[in-house]
Parts: C-alpha cells; structure tokens; sequence
C-alpha cells in the first residue's frame, strides 16, 4: 500500500489549488458562507490562508478545512470556522423567538403567541458554518461528516484565545424547491422589496438594510400564513444530522433564527463544548512491522500543527486505547503514547517521538 494511502482521508487547512474542488463542493450548499462563485471562493481562500498564517487581525480570521480523498487526489466535503461574527461594523442579526400568553377572563379565552423580534450582537462571537460534504461521500465508514465537524473544535481547543466565549451556528432551514425561503416571501420581502436571492447575495457584502428597513418593534408571527408559521425554527432535512451532532457536544437551540429564512441558531459556552475540553495530547510511536491496533482498538482524531502551509493536518485513525487520557484540555496526559502503523506515521509525516494533540472519539461516532 502506497504511503498515502495507509490514511484515505486526510483533513487540513484549504489552499489555493483546491480552488477548482472547492467549486464543486460549493454546488451543494451556495450559502452566505460558501457561495457558488468562483471569485468569492478564491477570497475566502485567501482569507484562510492569511488566518492560518497569523497574518490577519483576530475578528478578521476565517479558517477553512477541508477533507481529502487521497486516492482520487480531490476535496470531497469543507467546514468553515470564523474567529468572530458579529462587530460594530456589521453586527450579528437574528430574530429572538419569544412566547407571548394573552387570556380574556371575560371571554374565557386564551391565545398563546409567537413573536419575532429583530436583535444585534456587537460583541462578537464564534461562528461555525460551511459544513459541505459531496453527496456519494455521505454514510461513509469513515464518518467523514462528523470528522469535518469536530475538527473545529479541535483547532479551537487548541487555540483557545482566538475564539469569543460563545459558539453558533446557524443551520439551514426546510427551503422550497427551488431554493426560496417561504419565512422571506411573507416578511422580509414585504420589508425589502428584493427576492430572497437578491437579499442573500447582498448580505454577503452589507448587512445595513437589514437594520435601515425591517421593523424594530416585534412581529406576531400569528399574522403569517400557518405553513409559514411552522416552518420557523425548524431545521430542514439535509441539516438533522448536523443538529444532533451539534447536541450531542453541548449545543442547544438559542431561541434564535435568521432573519431571511427562519433557520435556527444553535448555541453553547465554548468552554463547555465537550470535544473542547476532551482535547489531549500524546507522543507517537510505530507498531512493530505487520502488528496492527489489535481488536480492542478505538478511533481517534490526530492532528499535527506546523509554520507553514499545510499549517494543519488531521486524519481519523484507529489505535488501541491510551492508558493515561484522563487529564483534560490540551495539556494532555503526561507521558502517554499513541502507537500507530508505521505506514500511519509516514502518510502524515511524523516521526516516532513526535507530539501530537487527539480527540479520543465515541467507538459509534
């Protein structure tokens, strides 16, 4: 076997020549944060090109990562991180979600209500989005979805003072079939005068119209349409299995929805993330030749960092249980080895004795 190939998948930070796949990737999900536009792609490469580098101040940075296919010698899936969403200069926008009771005691009537009302974060916190991965990749024994979305976390453990106290993401909601936000036809339309992709390719540049033209007071969302109604806070179908994974580390729903499509935005303290605080550290070492992980071996996520590009570079690998993983947070445990196939070794260029950081994941994930 090939060196390369003793690690299929490989996850690192994007670069410029994976322009062309990011292209494709891009098809599947054309989102504020991952358009299906070329030139628009060619920035937010650079852009985490720079942020990898260190080059760009902290509020600016953006970091991509990408899943390889090592075989075909292509990026099959991407997730996004941003350091900070939400300054003076743009603020982060959302609809709070608030529950309204009324009851006529000479009626003998009442009315529970739903209202939206329009709310600004200047402060800034941690968004995490992009989450792209090719639709025949999907279901793969590797896990590469659950891969792309961990590895964030990662990154974020293991740089702690880049990223804001709180995390979001913001996940799609249930669209029609062409594309359109039914929420958007009923309000945001009424409010802006421009169609749903009008507004969402605007907002890629400028939020200010958002603040300039919907109302500041809050909206009965008993005045829309029912099917409209319902749609509101609830994630579409291609999104479920984001929104369970996202749960299962700690996130909830924040009462919270986009403005232009009513998906909602999920959230948690970024100290209690759980694959933020499970974040270790351990020396590698080779197994002897032909011995493999054994029968009781379980999957990790290892991750090795460097100065220059590729400035980050993680597979999922498969090794037998650490004796010393209980110590939490980047530290690690002291003195504790990961013994892997000197093949592994090769494919992601270390050496016995190197240092690697790893997440220790569920033996179903």
């Amino acid at each position: 076997m090939p060196p390369s190939l003793a690690v299929p998948f490989r996850l690192r930070d994007v670069a410029p020549e994976d322009l062309d796949d990011l292209a494709e990737a891009a098809i599947h999900l054309d989102s504020v944060n991952l358009p299906d536009d070329r030139d628009a792609l060619a920035r937010i490469i650079e852009r985490s090109v720079q942020s990898f580098a260190g080059a760009l101040p902290k509020a600016d940075r953006c970091f991509v990562f990408i899943v390889r296919d090592e075989e075909k010698g292509r990026v099959v899936g991407t997730s996004m991180l941003f350091a900070q969403h939400g300054s003076r200069r743009a603020p982060h926008v959302y609809f709070d979600v608030i529950d309204e009771e009324r009851y006529s005691e000479t009626l003998d009537r009442h009315f529970a209500h739903r209202l939206l009302r329009i709310g600004y974060n200047y402060k800034g916190l941690t968004e995490i989005g992009g989450l792209v991965l090719r639709p025949e990749y999907r279901r793969h024994p590797q896990r590469l979805g659950r891969s792309l979305v961990w590895v964030r976390f990662l990154y974020v453990g293991l740089h702690r003072a880049l990223f804001c106290d709180e995390v979001v993401s913001e996940l799609m909601p249930p669209l029609e079939p062409d594309g359109t936000s039914l929420l958007w036809e009923s309000l945001g339309r009424r409010f802006t005068g421009l169609t749903y992709q009008e507004a969402d390719a605007l907002s890629r540049q400028n939020k200010e119209f958002i603040r300039a033209l919907f109302p500041q007071d809050p909206i009965y969302a008993t005045l829309l349409p029912q099917n409209v109604q319902d749609l509101i806070g609830q994630v579409g179908p291609e999104t479920k299995g984001v929104e369970r994974m996202l749960r299962e580390v700690g996130f909830e729903y924040a009462q919270r929805i986009d403005p232009f499509d009513g998906g909602p935005h999920f959230h948690a303290r970024t100290d209690d993330i759980s694959l933020v605080r499970a974040i270790a550290r351990a020396r590698v070492a080779a197994l002897p030749a032909g011995a493999g992980p054994g029968a009781a071996a379980v999957p990790f996520l290892i991750v090795t960092e460097r100065t220059a590009a590729p400035f980050f570079v993680a597979a999922r690998v498969e090794a037998a249980p650490l004796a010393a993983t209980s110590s939490s947070g980047p530290g690690g445990a002291k003195g504790a080895t990961l013994a892997l196939p000197a093949e592994v070794l090769l494919a992601l260029e270390l050496a016995e004795g190197d240092e690697v950081s790893y997440l220790a994941l569920p033996t179903r994930a």
